[in-house]
């Protein structure tokens, strides 16, 4: 059968091309799902300050345990700052039995101006033991004003021992005298150090009495798991973390587990995505492969091959395919996740000591997943020819009898009841929820559509017969009837061209919608004129000074972080904003709906978006449980409910409920509200004054600060934008490959029209007309998807009932539609119509 299969492949070339490029595509686009998720699980980052240790003990991420249905399930989520472990810690871990020392570790974020484009961070002298750093020059630090630098930020910024170099921290710059450097074995694309005395990074760690990290040594010959053990047990009492072996390097990299958990999210996310519309596209071209070649399985049978022998032979051909879309697919998959790994560095997605990892078992889960989905098409599509006597095969493989059976229909219904129940669910929830169920009422529609397509596209012509025939005449009578007849038989190409419509007007266009309703809600929020911006951080006296400006009616420094909420239908990272609560409603207006943003006073309130207080149940004078970015649990009275969560945040805090749980405790900027009659010129003299006393502070408008927080959306919804895209594009090749394939097959349809006398212009316009009405379905069908499935998704999130759809987006999905579909049609016949119709009646089909 292997033999006889390899025949097939080589004079059916045209067909098997066409399902090549499907499976080959659908190995290339899961290979780099599947090697982003596999990469993901395999890293840890990169244990490089932390080489000596035997264990890292530290707080990097929280699992947060809710009750669904009567069971438990737990989420893990990384901490957004940097969780911290208390000092006491040090002294337990350092008389554990085995332990020869214990070291309380400090990131502090400093930036050197001399070398501004390379990553440092500053600890105490005694964290350099942990690495270990050897000291090649000068001496360590042994007075406040003494600094100690690793080789790489020495010879970025040439300096030496006995050298003067500016350090920024903290808000402010320190001049400090290099004592030494230092040098360990760095790990590519890991940044740089410096060392303070431990004294001196103690009162410059925004968190005191506490460490970022601790490191254990362990003592020589001592029982290391034992040791281990004993270091788990005081974590666990004080809740951290332990982290050994490869773990460590999530302790070391803040980055590390954000990325891990990032590839590993998004990869498996977009590979469910892609493994549905593989299967829509790839089922598609094999059966439709298949259906093609009746006659001839027919014609197999007939000459005493078994219905056994005809399918095993068609599995063979598709097992060769399968073979060599793997041997395309997967170096394809490869070189396009190696560039997708090197533009994630490249836009500080993952650290650059993130690696691609693994690919063997990818390779083989993603070979298996698109032959097994490929064996499942040939087969279900063989088995009607196969089961039903040779001659009764030769007879249908003339004429399309039926639109499908009792189940088919009734199956449909159901999913199309389905999609429509998701409506109503996602505009219940909110966030990535929403989102989800809207994914899934989007494909669920797909679904509907092609298990309905048969009665669709039957129905479809009946209602188009009148206007086909009224625009081209007796060519339009020939398409209408061929819609007719075909009904069955198009069902693949209707599915495809839905889903790139469906696909493409729904997701790609969201991203527009949030961008949107973010950079709106920012500007119109927005009552101040000027900011105060700081590139390093800004400390509150920059605010205060701000507001002794005369003409400054009020300045209120504003403090980026994230919480961790328990909202919705799991917990969730949620962006938030400390602010000075004193004139606040003169610099920003937040659109509160309800409650009062002046009562936001203290430690112990909150305010919260609509949208979030919806997902979490929580209303004005409620008490919200949540936890800071650092881990740390409070429970706030919510004291306003507001409508601009995308502009601001959607929780909004007192900067003195921030304090200490942030890692720099510094101000990002700071907006300024002029007075009435003031003049600007002196108001922005003045600003400018207090901005030269801040490092790489400076002065700008908020028009500015709006659009420079649009450019950051841009950049974070790159990654959505380019997985869309790469699903849409394969949606469009499936599309192509299914109308090449049905207008490929049509060589005896047409030469019979043309040896009954039809012209060859009358086949063209029947064609166009054809196209005319397959296209206007499509396009209807696919456009209520895209709109039902936006407008609720958007409401759902935003709160907008009609979502924005850019002009040129949508003229770009419906021109290329439908110029592929013109491309992928009219070229193929006019090729079919160049062969004599005494040739093309002979030929197969």
């Amino acid at each position: 059968m292997l033999s006889l299969a390899a025949q097939m492949l080589r004079f059916r070339k045209g067909g098997f091309v066409a399902t090549f490029l499907a499976l080959a595509a659908g190995v290339s686009v899961l290979m780099t799902c599947a090697l982003l998720v596999e990469s993901g699980l395999r890293y840890h980052g990169t244990p490089q300050r932390y080489g000596r240790t035997v264990a890292v003990v530290a707080d990097r991420d929280m699992t947060v345990t809710r009750t669904m249905l009567g069971e438990q399930e737990s989420t893990t989520l990384t901490l957004p700052e940097r969780g911290s472990v208390p000092g006491s810690l040090v002294h337990r871990i350092a008389e554990v039995p085995g332990v020869a020392k214990a070291v309380g570790d400090r990131w502090i974020p400093v930036m050197a101006p001399s070398a501004p484009d390379t990553a440092v961070t500053g600890h105490g002298w005694s964290g350099a033991t942990l690495a270990p750093y050897e000291l090649v020059a000068g001496s360590p630090p042994r007075a406040d004003a003494d600094v100690a630098v690793d080789s790489r930020l020495a010879d970025a910024a040439k300096l030496r021992p006995g050298d003067r170099t500016e350090i920024v921290t903290g808000g402010r710059t320190l001049t400090l005298r290099v004592s030494g450097v230092v040098e360990a074995p760095a790990a590519e694309g890991s940044g740089s150090a410096l060392f303070f005395t431990d004294a001196r990074a103690s009162r410059l760690d925004p968190r005191p009495g506490r460490f970022d990290a601790i490191g254990v040594l362990a003592e020589p010959g001592a029982d290391t798991p034992a040791v281990v053990a004993a270091i788990r047990r005081a974590a666990d009492s004080a809740g951290a973390t332990t982290y050994t072996g490869a773990d460590r390097g999530l302790a070391e990299e803040a980055e590390a587990a954000a990325a891990r958990n990032l590839t590993v999210q998004a990869g498996s996310a977009f590979g469910g995505y892609a493994a549905v519309i593989i299967v829509f596209a790839a089922a598609s071209t094999v059966g439709l492969s298949v259906r093609h070649r009746r006659r001839e399985l027919a014609l197999l049978r007939a000459v005493a091959a078994t219905p056994g022998q005809v399918r095993a032979m068609i599995l063979a051909e598709v097992g060769l395919l399968s073979a060599l879309a793997a041997l395309v697919g997967v170096p394809a998959g490869l070189a396009a996740t190696g560039r997708l790994r090197d533009e994630l560095v490249e836009r500080h997605f993952v650290p650059g000591t993130f690696t691609l990892q693994g690919g063997l078992l990818s390779g083989l889960a993603v070979t298996a997943a698109v032959a097994l989905v490929a064996f499942a098409a040939a087969w279900t599509a063989a088995l009607r020819t196969t089961r039903i006597r040779p001659t009764e095969a030769l007879g249908e493989a003339a004429v399309d009898r039926g639109l499908g059976g009792r189940t088919r229909l009734v199956s449909g219904l159901v999913f199309l009841a389905a999609g429509v129940s998701l409506i109503g669910l996602t505009g219940a929830t909110g966030g990535d929820t929403a989102l989800g169920a809207a994914l899934g009422m989007l494909y669920t529609f797909v679904l509907a559509i092609a298990l309905l397509a048969p009665w669709i596209n039957q129905g479809a012509a009946r209602l188009l017969t009148p206007v086909l025939r009224t625009v081209w005449g007796n060519s339009g009578y020939l398409a209408a009837a061929n819609l007719r007849a075909g009904a069955r038989g198009m069902v693949a190409v209707l599915t495809a061209l839905v889903l790139s419509v469906g696909l493409g007007g729904t997701v790609w266009f969201l991203q527009d919608n949030l961008q949107r309703q973010t950079e709106a809600q920012s500007h119109d929020g927005t009552r101040a004129q000027h900011a105060l911006v700081g590139t390093t951080g800004l400390p509150a006296s920059a605010a205060d000074q701000a507001r002794r400006i005369p003409g400054v009616e009020a300045a209120t420094g504003v403090r980026r972080t994230a919480v961790i909420v328990r909202g919705g239908l799991e917990p969730g990272t949620a962006l938030a904003q400390g602010i000075d609560p004193e004139g606040a409603d003169r610099t920003m207006d937040l659109g509160v709906r309800s409650g009062n943003l002046e009562a936001l006073d203290g430690k112990n309130t909150v305010a919260v978006s609509a949208s979030l207080a919806v997902a979490a149940g929580w209303e004005v004078g409620d008490r919200a449980r949540l936890w800071l970015g650092d881990g740390t649990p409070v429970t706030l009275r919510v004291v306003a409910v507001y409508d601009r969560g995308f502009g601001f945040g959607d929780v909004t805090l007192g900067k003195a409920t921030l304090a200490g749980h942030t890692r720099t405790s510094l101000d990002d900027h700071v907006l300024v509200r002029t007075a009435d009659g003031a003049s600007p010129a002196e108001v922005s003299a003045a600003l400018d004054r207090v901005a030269r006393q801040y490092p790489a502070a400076a002065v700008t408008g908020t028009d500015r600060l709006t659009a420079e927080l649009g450019a950051d959306l841009a950049v974070s919804a790159w990654l959505n934008r380019m997985l869309i895209l790469v699903l849409v594009g394969y949606s469009v090749l499936a599309a192509a490959n299914t109308l090449v394939m049905a207008a490929l097959a049509r060589t005896r349809e047409l030469s019979l029209l043309r040896l009954v006398g039809v012209t060859r212009g009358q086949i063209k316009r029947m064609i166009h007309a054809e196209q005319a009405g397959l296209l206007g379905v499509a396009l209807a069908i696919g456009g209520i998807i895209a709109a039902v499935t936006l407008s609720s998704v958007v409401n759902a999130v935003t709160g907008e009932r009609v979502p924005y759809v850019p002009t040129l987006g949508w003229i770009t999905i419906v021109a290329g539609t439908v110029t592929l579909a013109l491309a992928a049609v009219l070229l193929p016949i006019r090729r079919v119509l160049r062969v004599s119709p005494v040739r093309g009646i002979g030929l197969r089909e």
